[in-house]
């Protein structure tokens, strides 16, 4: 029930109809009485920056989900944001501060490495490949730095992405040892596909499988198949691994702490979701 004193959090993107949030938060808030409402809106990008100042202005209003195609855009508009959104060059969500200020963080990287760390992999002092240094791609990057990974290793078919994620993990992260270049995945412990290959049928797959050690973990970050056939590949090597939508969940208690709510657990939010 949505009365006068909910709290409002927007959901911001172009266009909404894929939109799953409010199906996993309002569930949740439901359940746990909790004040509050996740609602799309559906705003073009020529539009979004008056609208994303005045959408603060409300007085209901508790904080807005970013998506594409604005989480670049955003950045911004905000008065302060996390290091991990300065390292993904991008934002996923935005929340008043007690002074009036817009404060952003992004997430997408730290629902990664929650889910690792809960899977049991130690990611502090690890060796880490990431294919795709896209939005996901830095993301989960600004997040495995965060975390104190030893050795980030960045490939992208656009050199020009790959070099500014590592001038920007560079400028961040002065300690950490980065390269770019390589997609071979030798001798690394973590290894995470953050391209979009294995959303369509025949897509080659992001990285040579042989070179991948049974002892490797792997991620993947599509979420349009549960087992995409880059994660068939590495099951079948006896890879440990981590499926697209497991990022998505991880991601939503770093949310719920964000914007100041009673937080869960991943498998809490899978069991009351209304996915469908």
């Amino acid at each position: 029930m949505i009365t006068g004193t909910t709290k409002l959090i927007a959901h911001l993107g172009y266009p909404t109809e894929s939109f799953k949030a409010p199906l996993i938060y309002n569930p949740y808030f439901q359940k746990n009485g909790i004040d509050a409402v996740v609602v799309p809106m559906g705003c073009r990008p020529e539009d979004y920056p008056a609208f994303l100042k005045l959408l603060f202005r409300l007085s209901n209003i508790h904080g807005a989900l970013i998506t594409m195609p604005h989480k670049i855009s955003t950045m911004a508009l905000l008065d302060e944001t996390s290091t991990n959104a300065k390292v993904a060059g991008s934002c996923n969500a935005v929340r008043l501060g007690s002074d009036g200020r817009l404060i952003g963080d992004m997430f997408d990287g730290e629902g990664f490495v929650r889910g690792v760390l809960r899977k049991g992999k130690k990611v502090e002092g690890a060796h880490a490949l990431i294919a795709g240094a896209g939005g996901v791609g830095s993301a989960i990057a600004a997040s495995l730095a965060q975390a104190g990974v030893e050795h980030l290793a960045i490939f992208d078919a656009n050199q020009a992405t790959a070099t500014a994620l590592l001038d920007r993990l560079r400028k961040y992260y002065p300690q950490l040892e980065v390269t770019v270049g390589s997609a071979d995945p030798e001798g690394f412990d973590i290894v995470v596909n953050a391209t979009p290959l294995g959303m369509r049928r025949g897509d080659p797959l992001p990285i040579d499988i042989d070179r991948i050690s049974p002892s490797t973990f792997v991620g993947e970050v599509v979420l349009t198949r549960e087992i995409t056939p880059f994660l068939e590949a590495v099951r079948a090597r006896g890879c440990a691994f981590q499926v697209g939508t497991d990022m998505l969940f991880e991601q939503i208690p770093a949310y719920l702490e964000f914007f100041e709510f009673p937080t869960t657990t991943a498998d809490n939010l899978r069991a009351i979701a209304k996915l469908g």
